[in-house]
């Protein structure tokens, strides 16, 4: 099977492609690279690259490719509320121009990464349901992703197939690591400072899952029939994935003996707070997703990670590991215009 990956060479991205190999696939990437350099040890090699803005995709890039995994945008909501226009301009115009594409060039399968951000402020007496849940998305990041998901649904078609994961917040070692996302952060922030800040109470709730299981889960929606997956979204995580922000906080310690963990209750209780069902996923595509990461076991990866490498303070809040630090710094340095386009010097 020949899948086309964007945004290959991100966090997930790596992890998903080296897992599409291990299969036998032939994948080829698709990536502006924007974090290019930051990556703590070495990235999949042995496959097609194409470095390019998913803004610019035409339908020769897909042409003879069976399947898209589209993982690339702005992705997170800092990110989305850098620039309001472009995410929509980068993750709604752009996710539709690569699936129109896509679809003209005989793609048979199209699987769209979306996100459990666009279920907002939610009542966590209940977990949310993909399909009756209400969606409340408060953020420009999870508005595109929301709107993107019914325009690519009214896309599918027999020779197309759409299907959506809604990923849990994502953690674990990857080469393009991330720590300015949760778990990944207290870990990071246990080992290098020795001690985890919180500046809410606590109490706030958050569905995780680790990085392999989330390429796992797109794969799963490469392998399913199509009469089970067309059309479908499925929010991915694992049984009992919804963790408390001091669970998270208590399991990152763990991992790091003599942390200190701090709850400075500063920001009182933290509106976003949600409890997702993963009931769908766990049984529909039981005989395809298989789930293996625990938060120990993840986080315990990530301490051997940071041992090997020498992982520092500096890098942990640094440009390599903060996704909206490094686009800043890539808009100072003039290598990013405001549009998040790369400048051309003229050599004129």
């Amino acid at each position: 099977m020949r899948v086309l990956v964007t945004g290959d060479r991100g966090y997930i991205g790596p992890v998903l492609v080296d897992q599409l190999l291990q299969e036998g696939c032939h994948v080829i990437g698709f990536d502006i690279d924007y974090y290019s350099g930051t990556e703590l040890f070495a990235l999949p090699t042995g496959y097609k690259t194409i470095t390019k803005d998913i803004r610019d995709i035409e339908r020769a890039d897909l042409e003879g490719i069976d399947a898209v995994i589209h993982l690339a945008g702005l992705s997170n909501d800092p990110l989305g509320e850098l620039a309001p226009n472009l995410t929509h301009e980068i993750n709604y115009q752009g996710t539709l121009r690569i699936a129109e594409a896509a679809k003209s060039a005989g793609v048979k399968r199209f699987i769209y990464a979306s996100s459990q951000s666009m279920y907002g402020i939610s009542n966590t007496s209940e977990e949310l349901d993909e399909d009756l849940s209400e969606k409340n998305p408060v953020t420009s990041y999870a508005a595109t992703k929301w709107e993107a998901e019914l325009a690519l649904k009214k896309m599918a078609a027999d020779e197309f197939t759409v299907v959506c994961f809604r990923p849990s917040t994502v953690f674990g070692v990857a080469p393009r690591l991330r720590t300015d996302i949760v778990f990944n952060n207290f870990v990071a922030c246990a080992y290098t400072t020795g001690k985890i800040e919180i500046k809410s109470d606590g109490t706030p709730w958050r569905p995780v899952i680790h990085v392999r299981d989330v390429a796992s889960a797109f794969i799963a929606g490469l392998k399913a029939p199509i009469s089970l997956v067309a059309n479908q979204s499925y929010n991915v995580g694992i049984h009992n994935g919804n963790y408390s922000v001091r669970d998270l906080a208590e399991a990152a310690q763990a991992v790091v003996p003599g942390s200190k963990l701090i709850f400075t209750g500063e920001h009182g209780s933290d509106s976003r707070t949600y409890k997702v069902s993963f009931n769908k996923i766990l049984t529909e595509l039981r005989d395809y997703y298989h789930p293996e990461w625990s938060l120990r076991r993840g986080g315990q990866e990530l301490v051997n990670l940071f041992d090997q490498i020498g992982f520092t303070k500096e890098t942990f809040i640094g440009d390599s590991t903060n996704r909206l630090s490094k686009i800043n710094q890539l808009i100072f340095n003039g290598t990013l215009d405001k549009e998040l386009r790369e400048v051309i010097e003229d050599m004129a």
